[in-house]
């Protein structure tokens, strides 16, 4: 196959095999040695399918010369950050970095209840975290992007004066003087194709076939200001929710399921007495383009298993609702 690096080739194979995806993994890694020589390469790796590829193949591109930095900032789902830590810190033995911001990041959102406001914030602090950990480096030269074709389609589309999905900077804005090359290895991949190159790197599934996240995290799903103890019940909700499709035999066939969890408590009972709680609202959404998206009916064995699962173990919660509106009137986030 061969790469033209502005733009996708129309007789471009699709990477659909194991082995396509060997030989795509092949020409990235004798291309990124070529770009690189002996220099060594940043990477803002937060655990999602697009950089854990990307950090994958150059581990096996240039091994040590990539330094991984994983910020993170308190809203990560339950387990994610672990299992970056354990994927890539432990079985692939990568130069990782990690940086628990928690503090950091919860600290300047305490009051903030402007859903925009939150996204600046969470975007602006997670820069500045990388970029104070990319000075503490010494010799890096390259930054490696998970950049997507997708994400160079709808900023062409934005470039022609087109309106735009969205603009896409993994990690945009970074101060004058952090200067990098970029590194972009799967940026002529559709994001099918990139989860195929994923396993054929020996990427665990669950890693490969992780759902859409925003990136604010749980940020915009703890509705208004933000809480520790609203967002650690949060967390606790929405791991119940996965776990539970993943026993029903779900979780591959629903594009995002999700909780939240809004500022506002309701009456309730537990104990015998009188227990006011916040609801924890259940939401699955199936869509192609993510533009319009249908409701996935969740069968009601399953919300009876969720509700009963959550309001039982999950400290702060009293109530489980169910959102059956699709997009549009509503969009798949809540904020």
């Amino acid at each position: 196959m061969a790469f033209d690096p502005n733009k996708r080739p129309d007789d471009m194979a699709r990477i659909t095999t194991k082995e396509l995806a060997d030989r795509f993994i092949e020409e990235q890694v004798n291309a990124v040695r070529a770009q690189v020589g002996n220099k060594k390469v940043l990477l803002a790796l937060s655990g999602g399918v697009d950089s854990s590829v990307v950090a994958a193949l150059l581990i096996k591109a240039i091994g040590k010369q990539l330094i991984c930095v994983h910020v993170n900032h308190g809203l990560m789902r339950k387990g994610e950050s672990e299992q970056v830590i354990e994927v890539f810190g432990k079985a692939l033995d990568a130069n990782l970095v990690y940086v628990d911001a928690t503090d950091r990041f919860l600290d300047l959102l305490a009051g903030v209840s402007d859903p925009e406001s939150k996204r600046k914030i969470i975007g602006k602090e997670f820069i500045e975290v990388f970029a104070d950990e990319a000075r503490k480096l010494e010799g890096v030269e390259f930054l490696a992007q998970g950049t997507i074709y997708p994400d160079i389609l709808e900023s062409v589309k934005q470039a022609e004066g087109k309106k735009a999905v969205k603009s896409h900077h993994n990690v945009g804005g970074l101060p004058e003087d952090l200067k990098f090359e970029l590194v972009e290895p799967v940026k002529l991949l559709f994001k099918d194709e990139v989860r195929v190159v994923g396993e054929a790197l020996g990427l665990p599934h669950a890693m490969v076939y992780r759902q859409p996240f925003p990136g604010p995290g749980l940020g915009v799903r703890c509705l208004g200001a933000i809480t520790r103890e609203r967002l650690a019940a949060l967390r606790e909700a929405d791991a119940i929710l996965r776990e539970e499709f993943d026993n029903f035999g779900l979780a591959g066939k629903v594009w995002q399921y999700f909780v939240v969890v809004p500022d506002i408590k309701s009456v309730g009972v537990k104990d015998d007495s009188r227990y006011e709680g916040w609801p924890a609202i259940l939401r699955a959404v199936n869509t192609k383009d993510a533009m319009t998206a249908t409701i996935e009916e969740i069968p009601y064995e399953v919300l009876h298993k969720v509700t009963a699962r959550i309001t039982a173990e999950v400290e702060g919660i009293n109530r489980v609702l169910y959102d059956i509106t699709p997009k549009p009137t509503g969009t798949i986030e809540w904020e």
